[in-house]
């Protein structure tokens, strides 16, 4: 899926598990600058 997002920036907030994790590896996958942000440290 072509969602035209290269060279967007998204900023995601609750991103550290479940869908919030998960939209933030869809943002990257399509060409996306991701910022995520979360309550839990390590890897988001």
């Amino acid at each position: 899926m072509d969602l035209q997002l290269k060279d967007k920036l998204v900023l995601i907030t609750g991103s550290t598990s479940g869908i919030g994790k998960a939209a933030a590896k869809s943002f990257l996958q399509e060409g996306a600058a991701v910022i995520v942000n979360g309550r839990k440290t390590g890897d988001c």
